[in-house]
């Protein structure tokens, strides 16, 4: 069993307080507490003091002004914290990433995956420190100079999801950081400690650099009212949120009515097409990750699978084989693939949705929950359900290991298909086909953010950007060109002549 000696013995080996970052959350006596369960075993793992709403004003008071100095520090300055940073929680891997495990059920090769991303964005981040370029543009006035400079936008509020505990944070706050802003984190009430333990190594980073940490960074746990105060404060220049496409929903009607920035990260219905050339050996290894990983709770867990008839039998019947067999269990046993849902409600949902898919003629395969000895955790064979038509339940997306099997005849067909649901984060296609391949990934194909050729829809590289269309939000974090977002743009003209030519050749004489 889970103890919260665990995860003390995790933060003494951090050497950061169990408490809110940044903050002084934990000194009033009116602040509440929020019990962390792991979903490994439902136990109690910590006791953790919530942010009032007085208290999440004056951190956001403080993040303001610190941004105020933080702006003037040189970008490589600033990039060079991120550096450290990234190297103190690459020293620090194990316990982080046995932590993540331990919070949110996934296993410990996951756990230690999203530990590496935060490693990887803050060297990507350093080297961004340096390039953040804006454009000398042609004038059309003689002795004239026009371009565009990047500026940083202010306050920059991080409300995180339980699935990714970390690395949309630091996908984040490695980008936002280097860019010149200070930040405002409210985790998932399901993940707190994460948070706490990350937070707390970047403000410990800032110290030791001798950094004052004051105003840089604040971690604020707290329920929906904490959220909704962090968006609504004038002081918070850009909002990025991933949840929820309901959610995603109320923070951007809200940033809208304060003329405020949202990027926004939701949910994703994602597909694969598996075409007649498919190497069908890497379909069903890209499938059964993308499907089965993070026991189906990541917003690019692979949901629906479009396969030609002429492969469709021989297909299942694999996976089949292959879902039979996964291993099911404590996530940080040596072996396990696949751990809990994160709690009851999730597994309800799942429930819910195959029994609408087998009452409307589908064909399930799994989807049961698995005895495991622990009686408050939820663990679930992932589902395998054959369907005629992509009706019901494979129109939204459920938080949960179920993988719906559809066939197809005509490849046209099939992106229209992967194209018909209301999210657009991910997408794939497998196949041999030069022809195929291209269409997908033109404008023609995918209209997802994510186009994959003969890999899953889950496991994105931060060097490119992340993000979806539609009502996965239309937002966009981690690489390329994504620091934009953290930034406003100036467009300056000098004019370096003795004269005073009007653009457009108007003129003007007095």
């Amino acid at each position: 069993m889970t103890t919260a000696s665990d995860i003390s013995s995790i933060f003494q080996t951090l050497g950061v307080p169990l408490a809110p970052a940044g903050t002084s959350a934990g000194t009033s006596a009116s602040t509440q507490a929020l019990q962390v369960h792991s979903p490994i075993d439902g136990s109690v793992l910590a006791h953790v003091a919530c942010s009032t709403l007085a208290q999440t004003q004056t951190a956001i008071d403080h993040a303001h002004s610190r941004f105020l100095s933080w702006r003037n520090v040189p970008a490589p300055k600033r990039g060079e914290l991120v550096r450290v940073f990234g190297e103190v929680v690459r020293q620090h891997k194990e316990p982080l990433g046995r932590l993540i495990s331990l919070e949110t059920g996934k296993i410990l090769q996951e756990g230690l995956g999203e530990v590496q991303e935060v490693v990887d964005i803050c060297e990507f981040a350093v080297g961004l420190s340096r390039q953040l370029y804006g454009l000398t543009i042609a004038s059309e006035r003689p002795d004239h100079k026009l371009l565009e400079t990047w500026h940083p936008v202010g306050v920059v509020g991080v409300i995180s999801a339980f699935n990714f505990p970390m690395a949309v944070f630091s996908w984040n706050a490695a980008l936002a950081l280097v860019c010149g802003n200070t930040l405002v984190w409210k985790p998932s009430e399901k993940a707190p400690l994460s948070a706490l333990a990350l937070g707390g190594l970047l403000l410990k980073t800032a110290q030791d650099l001798g950094i004052d940490g004051t105003g840089l960074l604040a971690v604020l746990v707290g329920d929906r009212a904490v959220g909704e105060a962090l968006v609504a404060h004038p002081q918070v220049k850009l909002v990025s949120a991933t949840g929820s496409t309901a959610m995603g929903k109320a923070v951007g009607v809200a940033c809208a009515s304060h003329f405020k920035r949202s990027l926004l990260e939701l949910g994703g219905n994602n597909a694969a097409i598996v075409c007649p050339s498919a190497n069908l050996d890497l379909v069903v290894l890209g499938a059964t990750f993308a499907a089965a990983g993070t026991a189906g709770q990541r917003c690019t867990s692979l949901r629906r699978l479009i396969v030609h008839r002429s492969v469709y039998t021989n297909l299942v019947a694999s996976l089949v084989r292959v879902f039979e067999k996964l291993s099911i269990g404590d996530p940080l046993a040596t072996g396990t693939l696949v751990g809990p849902l994160i709690d009851q409600g999730a597994f309800e949902a799942m429930q819910r949705a195959l029994a609408t898919a087998k009452a409307g003629g589908a064909a399930v395969h799994f989807g049961q929950r698995v005895e495991t000895g622990q009686s408050a955790a939820f663990y679930v064979r992932p589902a395998l359900v054959e369907m005629q038509a992509q009706t019901g339940p494979m129109l939204q997306e459920t938080f949960a290991p179920i993988l719906y099997i559809v066939p197809y005849d005509d490849f046209e067909e099939a992106i229209a298909i992967n194209n018909a649901v209301a999210h657009g984060l991910s997408s794939a296609v497998f196949t041999q086909n030069l022809r195929e391949a291209e269409l997908f990934t033109s404008a023609r194909g995918s209209d997802c953010g994510i186009a994959n050729v003969n890999i899953g829809t889950s496991g994105a590289e931060i060097g490119g950007a992340f993000g979806g269309e539609k009502e996965t939000g239309g937002g966009r974090e981690s690489g390329s060109d994504a620091w934009k977002a953290y930034m406003r743009r100036a467009t300056n003209t000098v004019n370096y002549g003795t004269t005073l030519p009007l653009a457009q050749g108007v003129k003007f004489d007095i």
